[in-house]
């Protein structure tokens, strides 16, 4: 029988196949087993960059509410200043028109202690009661007449300049809070208007929350906040009070 050249090639390498030692085999499926095992791991590491792209979704959709309730609170104190400063500018029409008949500016001076006292009550808890009283006490005294109008509109004056200058301050003060149904003296770290965060010689560590009812102080158990809150007060009491501070957000839905 004559075989040509081609088909001599085809049945010595089909005998190379047939003929391959046991140890060429065994490499073989040394190889299919390690492209099964990176397959597998190819798999896994998709479904963990799946995961993790998901849970990226979520937290940037958590940090965009975040981010709308903040700008919502900012408005809102916002619009309290607004307020102050019309307070501010209708007794500086007052004094600037130079009245002189207590009549026309006692009406005035009324209305300016009524509004700033919705604004006081509705605005962040420091030292609520103490600024309250002192409201309170400017208005007996202009009811009893103890107290005249333009006198009266000065002391106003200079409480608005207050209020004001506590929008911009940030520190620690001492101050008695209500915590778990109880009045607790209270170390209490004031960033603008907007945060409170507090500590208490109990350990107790938390933050000032809006709430459908108004402001509470609200105990936190979470370690991570706790740290970061414990953080913040050892900064200001070392004086700085500028930089970067990761805190938990009260305004957080």
């Amino acid at each position: 029988m004559i075989v040509n050249q081609a088909t001599r090639g085809s049945y010595l390498l089909l005998l190379g196949l047939l003929t391959a030692t046991p140890a060429s085999a065994e490499k073989f499926d040394d190889l299919a087993q390690s492209l099964i095992r990176l397959r597998g791991e190819v798999e896994e590491l998709q479904t963990q960059l799946d995961t993790e792209k998901q849970d990226h979704k979520s937290r940037m959709d958590a940090l965009s509410s975040q981010m709308a309730d903040l700008s919502i609170e900012n408005r809102r104190q916002k619009l309290a200043l607004e307020k102050m400063a019309q307070a501010l500018e209708k007794l500086q029409a007052a004094k600037a028109a130079k009245l002189s008949s207590e009549e026309v500016l006692l009406p005035v001076v009324a209305a300016s202690l009524e509004n700033l006292r919705v604004v006081v009550a509705d605005g962040l808890p420091f030292k609520t009661d103490e600024r309250l009283a002192e409201l309170d006490s400017l208005k007996t005294q202009l009811e009893s007449g103890n107290l005249d109008p333009k006198r009266a509109a000065n002391r106003i004056w200079a409480f608005i300049e207050d209020e004001i200058r506590l929008t911009r301050e940030n520190g620690l003060y001492s101050q008695t809070i209500a915590l778990n149904g109880k009045n607790v003296l209270a170390e209490v770290a004031k960033l603008g208007a907007m945060f409170i965060y507090f500590q208490t010689s109990e350990n107790q560590v938390g933050m000032a929350q809006r709430k459908p009812g108004g402001w509470q102080f609200v105990e936190l158990s979470d370690t991570a906040a706790r740290q970061r809150i414990n953080a913040l007060f050892d900064s200001l009491k070392k004086q700085i009070r500028q930089g970067y501070f990761e805190l938990p957000n009260p305004f957080e839905s």
